[in-house]
């Protein structure tokens, strides 16, 4: 008699093993370091192709902020 109820181990185990397939796949995915940054790279691309005005804003922004750190380590009295 067959119950249907009966768990096939064969089965679950192979679900199991097709599940850890595709969580470790996905894990490799997320923490490959070259890939991630080549697609921050192709992002920050676009993102300055579609509208260089804020890139544009934030660098100068950065240089005025490295000058003054380093003309108040010049000038200063300390």
């Amino acid at each position: 008699m067959t119950d249907s109820h009966t768990i096939n181990p064969a089965a679950t185990a192979a679900a199991a093993r097709d599940n850890l397939g595709e969580t470790l796949d996905a894990l490799e995915d997320k923490l490959n370091v070259k890939k991630r940054a080549s697609e921050l790279a192709e992002n920050a691309k676009r993102s300055y192709d579609e509208n260089p005005v804020p890139w544009i804003v934030g660098a100068t922004a950065a240089l005025l902020a490295v000058g003054g750190l380093v003309a108040w380590a010049i000038f200063s009295d300390d």
